[in-house]
């Protein structure tokens, strides 16, 4: 036995015994979509000991495990996070896949359409859930159409969404190639892939799709994959997550002097600084903000 033999740390695969519980089971979301963890890399305890080669053993105890979570996430020092790994399943609509996979750092591979059957399965629309172009966010949403006008669109969705399907099945028993047939199924038909992600990453993510500003769509996914999946599997992090992204509230410069203004009572300077503000976007996000800390521009 070499010396390096002997001082070799014995290590066991971190085990999450509730995220085991659901492994390869799905969450139903959307209509027909689902997510399922196929399988993790890492626990709390992962990101704990990858921070801690950077320093040596230090603390070991459980709410110091905590405090150095929280530490971390709190001063964006990302590389422990990268350290764990988690696999999904998941059956999704084209359309929202095509927000889901700009997230770049991730391993995928999805149903390929030019070697098998298109799934057949598209997504479909309640009457009640038809929403308004919302008027101030171009690519947003904001209220619902009435039910009765829901219903005459959920209809013609419907026999569209047939008639594609009918066109797609004929082309196959026509002979079609599988790479053409497929050329004009909607971007509502479900797909599947296999997402691979890092903590960090998948973090990143959930911070983006869960925001209230995300697609109502692909924000159901990532709601269910914080909410179901990432919170068993990571509660420490999940928590520190919670306190310092998702539930967290960034200040630019001109928002710092604003609310120094305001609490100093200076809001002849404070309304000063707004008005210098020339995006009526970026002022409403002030103003939300400024809201939510109970404060008001006079």
């Amino acid at each position: 036995m070499t010396d390096v033999d002997s001082k070799a740390e014995h290590l066991t695969r971190p085990r999450v015994e509730l995220l085991d519980s659901v492994l390869g089971v799905p969450f139903p979301v959307l209509d027909d979509g689902f997510v399922r963890v196929v399988d993790y890399m890492g626990d709390d305890g992962s990101v704990v000991q990858a921070a801690r080669v950077s320093y040596g053993t230090g603390t070991k105890r459980v709410h110091e495990d905590r405090g150095l979570i929280r530490y971390l996430l709190r001063h964006a020092h990302t590389t422990p996070f990268e350290m764990c790994e988690i696999k999904f399943h998941v059956r999704v609509p084209m359309d929202a896949w095509r927000q889901w996979i700009r997230h770049r750092t991730a391993n995928v591979n999805e149903y390929s359409t030019r070697y098998s059957v298109a799934i057949d399965a598209a997504q479909r629309t309640s009457p009640g859930q038809w929403r308004l172009q919302s008027a101030d966010n171009r690519q947003g949403s904001s209220g619902f159409l009435p039910q009765v006008q829901g219903e005459t669109l959920t209809r013609g969705e419907t026999e569209l969404q047939d008639l594609a399907r009918r066109t797609y099945d004929a082309r196959l028993a026509a002979g079609v190639a599988r790479e053409q047939a497929r050329k004009d199924l909607p971007l509502s038909t479900y797909t599947e892939a296999y997402w691979k992600v890092d903590l960090h990453n998948l973090l990143h993510f959930l911070r983006l799709r869960m925001d209230d500003h995300a697609q109502e769509e692909i924000r159901a996914y990532a709601a269910v994959i914080g909410e179901q999946i990432v919170a068993k599997w990571m509660p420490l992090v999940w928590e520190a997550f919670t306190d310092y992204r998702r539930e967290s509230m960034y200040l630019s410069r001109l928002e710092i002097d604003i609310v120094t203004a305001l609490t100093s009572g200076a809001t002849d300077r404070a309304r000063q600084i707004a008005e210098s503000i020339g995006s009526k976007r970026e002022r409403r996000e002030i103003e939300d903000k400024l809201k939510k800390l109970g404060l008001t521009i006079p």
